[in-house]
C-alpha cells in the first residue's frame, strides 16, 4: 500500500471541507508572512493539520511536525506531509520514551515558533532543552489543559517569551469545543462500544465548552445526564439547562457511562471503580491519559481482557463486575473514531495560522506570557466562515455606530 498516495488523498478530503483555512493558505502564499522561521510543532497528526501545516508552509515556514497523542497519528498523513518537505516525527501506537524522542527531534529543528497541543512540547523546551530557549521568540497554544499549565508557569515568572491562547477565542471553544468535542466524543464512544445512549445513565464530569457539549449530544440521544462539577458556578449553570448536579462518589453509583472532559488529572478514582455497576463504561474526551486512574483500575482488576472490542479493554472486578476503559483512557474521539470534523478543525486552524503570523510580526514587542488572540482575528475567522457559507449579516449604518460609540445621547 502506497501510505504517501493515501494521506494525500484524506487531506485533499480535508481540505475541501476546510474552505477558510484553504483560503488563508493562499493569502500566506502571496504574502509570506513566515518567511525564514523555523516552527516546531506538536500537534494531532491528521488530516486536518496537514492542511494547517501547508497554509504555514505555504507562508514561507519550515517545520518540523511530532505527534501530540500517539494514539491519533495517522501514518498515511504523515508520510504525505514527509513528501511535501515537512519533517514529520510522529507513528501511530509509539510507547512514551518514543513519544518524548520525537517531541526532542522535532526541536533539534532549533525554532523560532512553536505549536503546542497541551503544552508537552514548551514544557520539554523549558526543561530539557534550555539550550533552545532563547532562539525561541512566541508560540500557540490550542487546548484548554495546555494554557493552564502555561498560565501557571507565567505566575511563577518561569515561561521565557510569549504564548498565544488560540483555544481561548470565542470561534474555537463554539466550534472545536462545544460542537466539536460534543459530537465526536460520542462518536468514538459507540464506534467502540456499540451502545444505545436513549434511556442510559451518562455521567459527564466537567461543564465547561467541551463538557458542555458532551452533555447536549448525550441529552439529545435520549440519555439521562449527570454533570460533576468543583466550579460552583458551573454547577449551577448545569442545573440551569436542566442536568441533575452530583459528586463524582454519588453518580459512580448510578452511571452507566462516564465521560471526564476536565483536564486534570485522578477524576475517576479507586474509590469511584469499587462503587461503579457492572458494565459501566469509562472513557475521556480531556486531556492526557491522567483523568480516570488507568493505574488504580489496574490494580483494583483481577482479570484484563484487552481488545474485547476494538479500543475497549474489560477490566473484571475481584467481585465479578466488569468496568470497560476506551482507548486506554486516552481521547476517545481521536483514537476511537476520527476526531473533530474536518469543517470544526476549519475554524480552530484558521485562528491558529492567524496566530501564527500576527505572533511572527508582533513577537519583538511582546514580553513573555500568555496573550489572548487579538479579537480581529476571531472576527475574521467567523466573517470568513459565514462567507464560505454563503450567509450574509447585517451591517451598522453611520448612525447606529454613533449611537453605540456616545454616551451624550439618551433615550
Amino acid at each position: 500500500m502506497d501510505l504517501s498516495a493515501s494521506g494525500e488523498r484524506q487531506i485533499s478530503w480535508a481540505a475541501r471541507s476546510m474552505p477558510v483555512l484553504t483560503a488563508i493558505g493562499e493569502r500566506f502564499a502571496l504574502e509570506r508572512p513566515l518567511d525564514g522561521l523555523k516552527i516546531a510543532a506538536c500537534l494531532h497528526v491528521t488530516a486536518e493539520t496537514a492542511v494547517l501545516m501547508g497554509a504555514l508552509k505555504a507562508g514561507g515556514a519550515q517545520i518540523a511536525l511530532a505527534a501530540s497523542n500517539p494514539l491519533s497519528t495517522q501514518d498515511d498523513v504523515a508520510e504525505a506531509l514527509r513528501s511535501y518537505g515537512i519533517a514529520v516525527h510522529a507513528r501511530a501506537g509509539v510507547d512514551r520514551a518514543a513519544y518524548y524522542r520525537h517531541i526532542h527531534q522535532a526541536l533539534d529543528l532549533a525554532p523560532d515558533l512553536v505549536l503546542d497541543d497541551g503544552c508537552d512540547l514548551v514544557n520539554i523546551l523549558h526543561t530539557e532543552r534550555t539550550d533552545l530557549l532563547e532562539g525561541v521568540s512566541g508560540g500557540c497554544e490550542e487546548t484548554t489543559t495546555g494554557i493552564i499549565r502555561l498560565r501557571q508557569m507565567a505566575a511563577e515568572d518561569a515561561l521565557r517569551f510569549p504564548v498565544v491562547a488560540v483555544n481561548d477565542t470565542r470561534t474555537k471553544r463554539m466550534f472545536d469545543n462545544r460542537y466539536g468535542t460534543g459530537q465526536s466524543t460520542l462518536d468514538g464512544i459507540m464506534r467502540a462500544t456499540n451502545t444505545m445512549l436513549a434511556g442510559r445513565t451518562v455521567v459527564v464530569a466537567g461543564f465547561g465548552f467541551c463538557g458542555r457539549g458532551v452533555a447536549e449530544r448525550a441529552k439529545g440521544f435520549g440519555a439521562r445526564v449527570i454533570v460533576t462539577e468543583i466550579d460552583a458556578v458551573k454547577a449551577l449553570d448545569a442545573t440551569l439547562q436542566g442536568y441533575e448536579v452530583r459528586p463524582m462518589a454519588q453518580a459512580a453509583l448510578i452511571g452507566d457511562l462516564f465521560v471526564t472532559v476536565t483536564g486534570n488529572r485522578d477524576v475517576i478514582r479507586a474509590e469511584h471503580l469499587a462503587a461503579m455497576k457492572d458494565g459501566a463504561i469509562l472513557a475521556n474526551a480531556g486531556h492526557f491519559d491522567v483523568e480516570i486512574d488507568v493505574r488504580a483500575l489496574d490494580e483494583l482488576a483481577s482479570e484484563v481482557h484487552r481488545g474485547v472490542r476494538p479500543n475497549t479493554d474489560e477490566y473484571v472486578m475481584p467481585d465479578g463486575r466488569r468496568l470497560l476503559l476506551l482507548a486506554e483512557g486516552r481521547l476517545v474521539n481521536l483514537t476511537a473514531a476520527e476526531g473533530h470534523p474536518a469543517a470544526v478543525m476549519d475554524m480552530s486552524f484558521s485562528a491558529q495560522a492567524l496566530a501564527v503570523a500576527w505572533l511572527a510580526g508582533e513577537r519583538a514587542g511582546l514580553a513573555p506570557g500568555v496573550y489572548d488572540v487579538p479579537e480581529e482575528i476571531d472576527h475574521e475567522v467567523a466573517r470568513l466562515k459565514l462567507a464560505a457559507a454563503g450567509i450574509g449579516i447585517d451591517v451598522l449604518n453611520p448612525e447606529q455606530e454613533d449611537y453605540l460609540h456616545s454616551w451624550r445621547v439618551g433615550s
